[in-house]
C-alpha cells in the first residue's frame, strides 16, 4: 500500500528539526547552497516537459529559481524569503573586455568584483580582492556597507506573512552570516591564510568588520521576520576534502568567538533553527558548532573523508540535524546511471532518517552537467523512501 502524507510541510518540517519522527522526510530544493545550476535546471525543466523562462536566483553560482511547479512535482517542503541590498547598491553586471575576452562583472557591496566568462558562462569567480594590499589602519577608513540599511528589508515582512499564512511550507532565510569567507574574499585565500598565522590582529579587525555587519544585518532581518521564519541560514567553509582548510587552533582563537557572538544573538533573537553550511570533511567542527549554538549541519559531504552517514548518525543522532547527504554529488550523481543514483540516495535516505533529525537535499548544489533523469531519480528516491513506518 502506498504511503500517504498526513502532515502538512511546515508541520513536517518541525518536527524533524525537533528529532521527531514525521510522516516522511522533509525535502529541500532552491537555496544558496541547496540549489541546481541555471544548465541543469533548463534541461530537467525540458525533461519534465515544462515551458518555462530561466530566473537566475543567485548570479556568483548561477542558480536557477526553482518555479513552483518543480518545487510541487518534488514534493519540497521549503519556501525562501531573502532581504534585499542596501540603498543605493548598483547591483547591475557590467560587460567588459580584458585581454581580449568578454567578461561580466558584478561588484559586490564589499567592494569584491565578480567575473563570468562570456566564452564559458558557468560560474562567477573574484576578479579582485581590493583589500588585497591593505594595512591594519586601512581596515579604519574602507567603506563598509551597513547591515541594518533600512532598504534591506522593504516588503520582506509582507513576503513571509504570505508564506506563513497562505502556504503550508516552511519558510527559510537565503544564505547569510558569512562572517569568515568574506574576509578572504576581500583579502585573497592565500594572502588571507598566511595571515591567520603572521598577521592575526589584522584578521580579528577584518573578522570584526564582516561580524559587524552581520550582526547589523540580522538586527533589521529578525526585526521583521524574527517571529516568522522556521529556519536562519548562515555558513563559512571551514574544511575541504580532508578535514579543515585550517588549523582547528586557529578557528578557535580568532573565528569561533565571531561565529559564537552572532549565533548566540540569533538564538537571543528568534525560535527559528540556525542551521550551518560547511562543506568537506568538518567532523571535528561538529562539537564546535554545537557550542556555538548551531542546530542544523549542511551539505553532509557523505563522501568526504571521515564523513560516512552511518557513523555521522551514530553518534550525533539526536543533537546535530543533518540537512543534506542525499546523493555522491562527485560521482554517481553526474555520472552514474538514474539507478545508481536511486539507490545511493536511498541508503543515504533510510540510514539519516532515523529517529528523525533529517532533511534531504543533495549534498551542496546540483551542478550543470547532472541529467535530468538522474535529478528526477535522485528526489524520487528521497519522496519514496523518506517516509517513516
Amino acid at each position: 500500500m502506498k504511503a500517504k502524507e498526513t502532515m502538512t510541510s511546515r508541520e513536517r518540517m518541525l518536527k524533524a528539526l525537533n528529532f521527531q519522527t514525521p510522516d516522511r522526510v522533509p525535502i529541500d530544493l532552491g537555496g544558496n547552497q541547496t540549489g541546481i545550476h541555471k544548465n541543469a535546471y533548463m534541461n530537467l525543466v525540458k525533461h519534465l516537459g515544462l515551458n518555462e523562462q530561466l530566473k537566475i536566483m543567485d548570479a556568483v553560482q548561477q542558480l536557477a529559481q526553482p518555479s513552483e511547479a518543480v518545487l510541487q512535482r518534488f514534493h519540497v517542503d521549503t519556501r525562501y524569503i531573502r532581504a534585499g541590498a542596501g540603498e543605493g547598491y548598483d547591483g547591475t553586471i557590467k560587460q567588459n573586455r580584458r585581454d581580449g575576452k568578454l567578461w561580466h562583472d558584478l561588484k559586490d557591496e564589499f567592494g569584491v568584483v565578480w567575473s563570468l566568462p562570456d566564452a564559458n558562462p558557468l560560474y562567477m569567480d573574484i576578479s579582485h580582492h581590493p583589500l588585497a594590499n591593505a594595512t591594519l589602519a586601512d581596515l579604519k577608513d574602507y567603506p563598509w556597507p551597513k547591515g541594518n540599511d533600512p532598504a534591506r528589508f522593504v516588503g520582506l515582512r509582507e513576503r513571509a506573512l504570505e508564506l506563513k499564512k497562505e502556504t503550508p511550507y516552511a519558510v527559510v532565510s537565503g544564505i547569510a552570516g558569512v562572517v569568515y569567507e568574506y574576509c578572504w574574499y576581500l583579502r585573497g585565500l592565500e594572502d588571507w591564510f598566511c595571515d591567520m598565522i603572521n598577521e592575526p590582529e589584522f584578521c580579528e579587525a577584518l573578522i570584526d568588520q564582516t561580524c559587524k555587519f552581520w550582526l547589523g544585518y540580522f538586527e533589521g532581518f529578525l526585526n521583521e521576520v524574527g517571529d516568522l521564519v522556521d529556519v536562519i541560514m548562515i555558513g563559512d567553509d571551514l574544511s575541504g576534502q580532508d578535514g579543515p582548510m585550517f588549523s582547528p587552533d586557529i578557528y578557535r582563537s580568532i573565528v569561533k568567538p565571531r561565529h559564537k557572538k552572532l549565533v548566540q544573538y540569533i538564538r537571543s533573537r528568534t525560535q527559528a533553527k540556525i542551521w550551518y553550511h560547511t562543506c568537506g570533511n568538518c567532523r571535528v567542527y561538529i562539537p564546535e558548532l554545537r557550542d556555538n549554538g548551531v542546530d542544523i549541519l549542511n551539505p553532509v559531504q557523505t563522501n568526504a573523508r571521515n564523513m560516512d552517514p552511518a557513523d555521522l548518525k551514530a553518534e550525533w543522532g539526536g543533537k546535530m540535524v543533518f540537512w543534506g547527504g542525499g546523493c555522491d554529488s562527485q560521482h554517481i550523481l553526474p555520472r552514474g546511471t538514474p539507478q545508481e543514483v536511486y539507490e545511493n540516495t536511498r541508503r543515504n535516505v533510510e540510514i539519516l532518517k532515523q529517529g528523525g533529525g533529517y532533511v534531504f537535499n543533495n549534498i551542496h548544489n546540483i551542478q550543470g552537467e547532472v541529467p535530468p533523469e538522474n535529478i528526477v531519480a535522485m528526489y524520487d528516491a528521497a519522496y519514496e523512501h523518506g517516509f517513516y513506518k
